[in-house]
């Protein structure tokens, strides 16, 4: 386990390296809107989407596979999630994100297609015991999710319980791998000072998650690019940056990108691609609610 004083070490110098950033640039967090200087450091440091500009044409399959096709409202019907399924296959989106109790069907309606299984471990709060997050988590691979996006227990974060927090993030991963799994971890940024974001990715990275997410969408905020920008700052090019939560159009997920995020959490992954189209978006054909 990472020694706690290791990770207030590495938390100073990373605030240290950006407060040296953003004192040599008058602008801050979208990057789309920085000067040269502020993205080649970034660039330097690991972001990866600053292709898409504002005013640049997207290609519609292109933005969907970086979209995670999102329906996690607890009333979500079986028809719902059946109609998820055959727009994430339509559009080509890189995954379904579903709560677990539909993990087996999705994963059979998608059989074959290039989209895969994502599903969610410890949600919304977080706050359960690591060993039922590891249990739920390799139940839910073993029924065919192919990514777990775990909730960090964000108390034991806030107290200082370092250990508790790698271990919870570990004991999912090692859950994970062996089907082959992909693991994010869902910091809930609305919920951190800037500190305690940046301890949250160190902690992800120590623990050896394959992305850091900014939330669940059920908490008191959702994605911003100031949030993407650090996360992507901290983790470096070794680890995926998801947004999630508020993602609501083109415009939003363009800004999500440009501040480094590699995936999109969103309910509307279809109006974004209609958008990049250049086409009126429609309501999407599996009435999933729209707030996440």
């Amino acid at each position: 386990m990472t020694d706690p004083r290791v990770v207030e070490a590495v938390v100073q110098a990373v605030l240290a390296q950006l407060r040296v950033e953003e004192a040599a640039c008058a602008c801050h967090s979208v990057a789309g809107g920085c000067c040269p200087d502020r993205l080649g450091r970034m660039l330097g440091h690991g972001a990866e989407r600053f292709g898409l500009q504002a005013g640049a044409n997207l290609y519609p399959r292109d933005i969907a596979r970086k979209i995670d096709h999102t329906l996690l409202k607890p009333e979500a019907t079986r028809e719902q999630i059946e109609s998820l399924c055959r727009e994430a296959r339509e559009h080509g989106f890189a995954t379904v994100c579903i709560n677990p109790a539909w993990v087996h069907l999705c994963s059979t309606l998608l059989r074959g297609s290039d989209t895969r299984v994502c599903t969610v471990v410890g949600f919304p709060l977080g706050a359960t015991v690591p060993e039922v997050k590891a249990y739920e988590a390799s139940r839910v691979v073993e029924a065919g999710a192919c990514e777990v996006d775990m909730v960090l227990n964000v108390g034991a974060l806030k107290s200082g319980d370092y250990r508790l927090v790698e271990r919870d993030i570990a004991g999912v991963v090692q859950s994970s791998r062996p089907g082959g799994a992909l693991v994010k971890v869902i910091i809930e940024a609305a919920l951190l000072t800037d500190d305690e974001k940046v301890k949250a990715c160190v902690l992800a990275k120590a623990a050896c998650a394959d992305f850091v997410k900014t939330s669940t969408g059920f908490g008191p905020g959702g994605a911003t690019a100031a949030d993407v920008a650090l996360m992507r700052r901290v983790v470096g090019p070794e680890m995926g940056v998801k947004a999630a939560g508020g993602v609501r159009d083109l415009q939003s997920a363009r800004a999500m990108l440009e501040a480094g995020a590699d995936r999109i959490g969103a309910s509307v992954g279809v109006k974004i691609v209609q958008e990049s189209q250049g086409l009126a978006p429609k309501a999407p054909a599996s009435g999933a609610p729209t707030s996440y």
